[in-house]
């Protein structure tokens, strides 16, 4: 019999019994003809339809419950009689119903744990661990070199105000220097800043010397080429303290220089201007890519422009507050994106943010 017969048959038990069937002929119909077991369990292929079954046997209004509404319609001498084999016809019911569910339940595990099994032997997925972006990477191990030479971390606001990105660094609103800086005005005070240098004076602001401070973070400029783009990493550095000198910095300079790129890399000062160091310089390295001889990369010269740097100017020092006589101090600015691709030799700086897994994988 199929789970639709046997829940018919028992939905037609009900009906005969509303229809004026006796439950004495009913009980008696039942326990002759059921082998409860059995026929459970030969229709019953699953736990749903053992749920199904449990609804139309022991539900509100399942056939056990309509019979049990019955007991008061027997006479009273028979009335014992009908209640023990209604229970017993309960007993039936249940009894089978649990011993199918138990063997049930212990076949539907067991198909599960087969589905499901693991063979142990079989070789492991690995999963794909993420890394560090070049730009991430590079800029803690600059971050990492000066720290090891004694600088601290420090950080400032990107929206910047023009004040601490141009004014305290000796470029008022008439300097042509802003020109070069293709800035990003947020209002006429507030803007993107376009270096990292603002940091310094924020520093300078609340420290007084000796201060021995390196800058990173993100900056911006109207810009975007296969050298350039809109926004790009920097780093800043600065010393100040009494009897500082330009040979403090050519040494702190050559020093980070011959641990990023390798020690035996050689450098030059060429002398250069910005309006917030004087005097102010230019570090070339030596060309990474033809060691020297002359290449497209570096125009056939020999040697690469990595950053620039310089004393640091009187005037900035009296606009945080230090008294130039007494102080000196020197500054240095370097592109992080530079430096990842003169160490990596990668010719276009978009790469960075096109974010080609294909580029990423091989740092």
């Amino acid at each position: 019999m199929e789970l639709k017969g046997f829940i018919e048959s028992i939905k037609a038990r009900k009906d005969a019994l509303e229809k004026g069937g006796t439950l004495e002929e009913l009980v008696k119909d039942i326990q002759s003809g059921l082998k409860a077991e059995e026929l459970i369990g030969e229709v019953a292929r699953s736990s749903d339809d053992l749920k199904e079954i449990e609804v139309e046997l022991f539900g509100k209004k399942g056939l056990v419950s309509l019979l049990r509404k019955m007991i008061p319609q027997v006479a009273p001498d028979r009335r014992k009689e009908a209640g023990r084999a209604l229970n017993e016809l309960h007993e039936l019911y249940m009894g089978a119903f649990r011993k199918v569910s138990d063997a049930l339940q212990s076949s539907e595990k067991a198909a599960r744990l087969a589905a499901e099994r693991v063979d142990v032997t079989l070789p492991g997925r690995r999963p794909q661990y993420g890394r560090p972006h070049p730009i991430a990477a590079v800029t803690d191990e600059v971050v990492g070199i000066f720290q090891g030479m004694g600088f601290t971390v420090a950080e400032g606001p990107e929206v910047e105000l023009d004040y601490y990105n141009f004014e305290a660094l000796n470029m008022p609103k008439d300097h042509p220097a802003r020109d070069m800086q293709d800035t990003f005005y947020v209002s006429d005070e507030v803007l993107l800043r376009t270096h990292t240098s603002p940091v310094q004076i924020r520093v300078m602001k609340s420290k007084r010397p000796p201060v021995l401070v390196i800058a990173p973070g993100k900056v911006y400029r109207c810009d975007a080429d296969v050298t350039h783009t809109p926004m790009f990493h920097q780093v800043e550095g600065f010393m100040v303290d009494k009897g500082i000198t330009f040979g403090h910095l050519k040494g702190v300079l050559e020093t980070f220089i011959g641990q990023i790129f390798g020690v035996g890399t050689a450098t030059r000062f060429r002398p250069s201007f910005f309006p917030f160091t004087e005097p102010s310089a230019e570090m070339d390295i030596q060309c990474v890519i033809c060691g020297g001889t002359g290449c497209r990369v570096c125009k056939n010269t020999g040697w690469l422009e990595i950053l620039g740097a310089g004393m640091v100017d009187p005037e900035v020092f009296k606009a945080v507050g230090y008294d130039p006589d007494e102080y000196t101090g020197f500054a240095f600015g370097m592109g992080i994106e530079r430096i990842a691709m003169l160490k990596y030799g990668i010719d276009d700086i978009r790469l960075f943010f096109e974010n080609d897994l294909r580029f990423l994988r091989q740092f």
